[in-house]
């Protein structure tokens, strides 16, 4: 049990390919697994404890992803990030260590998430650019996805967007944004000569929320659904989504905002 402890948020990138997910599992290699076992390697004890923001799915990146440091000793933040960058594995980078007060919490506070699901179609893609993007073999309506992207905006009932939705769970949600672009934030020369990438944003996201949306909208775009279909999906009414869920390996978390 620790006691007089100090607190400390830490903001990291990583990338997923290679791990299975962000939360501590047995015998499989996780970013929190990662992390720990560097921290043990840094502080020279385990008298501490690591509090993720959020899960991520296996092979799910992070351009800013967050976790809370519980540790019975002061630690210097700067010291810290410096030694933590040395030892971790190269997929794995501290951007910045800040301390908090006990009353911080990195759970419950309320905080705005920034999602991006990368994707092209046509041509299959050069190797290289697996760990980042979706892969679609036929022809997609790029403008008709761009279209019905919006409708997911305002306040709506997620229920169809939730793996394994619990009855007694409120599936009400607020998306902030939700657009399809031209990719720009991926570019050389190994990756395609155009992609794309679905920006959605809000609070509050489900188990695979943002995987199975964008599978909605994929499907759309290969004509299998209506944006009629999409509609109605989000009044909560049905059994089964309307959508697949996309490929974990095309999904970032860009962005993690506390009010």
């Amino acid at each position: 049990m620790l006691e007089n402890k100090f607190y400390y948020l830490v903001h990291l990138q990583f990338l997923g390919f290679r791990y299975h997910g962000w939360q501590k599992q047995p015998q499989v290699k996780t970013i929190q697994h990662m992390l720990d076992r560097t921290l043990i390697t840094v502080l020279g004890h385990d008298n501490f404890k690591t509090l993720g923001a959020s899960r991520t799915d296996a092979m799910v990146s992070a351009n800013h992803h967050c976790c809370e440091i519980f540790a019975k000793e002061k630690l210097d933040p700067e010291s810290l990030q410096k030694s933590l960058n040395l030892n971790l594995p190269q997929d794995i980078k501290i951007s910045s260590i800040e301390e908090v007060d006990k009353d911080f919490k990195v759970i419950n506070n309320a905080k705005v998430k920034e999602y991006l699901y990368f994707f092209c179609y046509g041509e299959k893609f050069h190797p290289f650019c697996a760990p980042f993007m979706c892969h679609v073999h036929e022809e997609l309506d790029i403008p008709l996805m761009q279209k019905a992207a919006k409708i997911f905006e305002g306040q709506h009932n997620f229920k169809l967007y939730c793996h394994r939705a619990n009855e007694n769970k409120n599936f009400e949600r607020t998306i902030s944004q939700s657009q399809i672009e031209i990719n720009d934030y991926f570019t050389g020369s190994f990756f395609p000569k155009e992609s794309y990438v679905l920006k959605i944003k809000g609070e509050g996201f489900m188990r695979q929320q943002v995987r199975l949306m964008a599978g909605t909208l994929l499907k759309l775009g290969l004509g299998e659904i209506t944006i009629e279909d999409i509609t109605k999906s989000l009044d909560g009414e049905g059994d089964y989504p309307i959508g697949f869920i996309a490929p974990a390996s095309g999904l970032v978390l860009n962005k993690t905002e506390f009010l």
